[in-house]
């Protein structure tokens, strides 16, 4: 990985050098424009919308469109004015519970990584984060932005997860808030038990983007000029009701998971061929044992 940003951890009175590195990636299959008929990528220019012009890079500037259509023109020498923090800090603001954060305000995550000469420090707030169970609430500017992050550990390592300030969060704001939307005791049982059947410890190693690898396969084929093919997609036929679509959900949900489950446990597939072989075998008088069994069941 390469480092975007040099700064440090503002502790109280400690100073903790570190680089910063993105903590993730978008795996999307990229495209470009170009024309059909001859695949040449199609280039844009920079055209003033009032003479006509082509205008080159260095005179364009940064235009805030007022209500009434005028604009404002912004120089450099104004956005230097700005009071931005440019010390390269992280300052840690306070401690809260992790829980207290909706994740709803988190925006991006970065590693930190320490400078040679800041390794102990690191570790050292690394380990007392961890062992308190909370998380930093911080402040930094990244890419001309101020931002309030939080800082957490993970692997071993420092994660600094930028975040949304409040007011650029949205309120729900939709019709059915204000209904009153009756909900049957039978229904709500029915969607406790499909959560409940559903349960399981999340491994995101398990899920893929079946979407992206459809596309690389079909960019392959083009490429070795094989023909491609879609694969038919079964009909799902529609519940007659909310109860019986909940419960042919749990239902669904339990098959898979005995499925699953069935799959990846190791020796289930041997052992479920042992007894086809004890009935297949004559030194076993396993047809006598049967009528016994029942006797008892009735006598009970």
């Amino acid at each position: 990985m390469r480092s975007i940003w040099k700064g440090a951890i503002s502790f109280g009175l400690v100073t903790i050098p570190v680089k910063l590195y993105s903590a993730t990636e978008q795996r999307d299959v990229s495209f470009h424009q170009v024309h059909r008929e001859d695949g040449g990528r199609i280039k844009y220019k920079r055209v003033c919308t009032v003479d006509g012009e082509e205008v080159p890079y260095s005179d364009i500037a940064k235009g805030y469109e007022l209500p009434s259509g005028e604009m404002v023109i912004l120089t450099d020498e104004d956005f230097a004015e700005l009071p931005l923090s440019s010390s390269r800090r992280i300052d840690v603001l306070q401690f809260v519970e992790q829980a207290e954060v909706d994740p709803i305000y988190f925006a991006k995550s970065y590693y930190l990584e320490p400078d040679a000469q800041g390794a102990k420090p690191y570790v050292l707030l690394r380990d007392a984060l961890e062992n308190s169970g909370q998380v930093a609430v911080v402040k930094v500017a990244l890419r001309q932005r101020e931002s309030l992050a939080t800082l957490r550990v993970r692997n071993g390592v420092f994660v600094l997860e930028t975040m949304l300030w409040p007011d650029e969060v949205r309120t729900p704001d939709f019709p059915f808030l204000d209904e009153d939307i009756e909900v049957r005791k039978q229904e709500l049982s029915m969607a406790t038990s499909l959560i409940e059947s559903m349960e399981g410890e999340f491994d995101p190693s398990e899920f893929k983007d079946a979407y992206r690898e459809a596309l690389q396969a079909v960019i392959d084929a083009k490429v070795e000029g094989r023909e491609v093919t879609r694969p038919e997609e079964a009909e799902e036929e529609p519940a007659a009701d909310l109860l019986s679509a909940l419960r042919a959900s749990v239902e669904a949900a339990k098959k898979s998971r005995g499925e699953r489950d069935g799959k990846a446990a190791p020796g289930k597939g041997t052992a479920a061929k042992k007894p086809a072989a004890r009935k297949t075998s004559p030194s076993k008088p396993t047809a006598k044992k049967e009528p016994a069994k029942s006797r008892s069941r009735k006598s009970a």
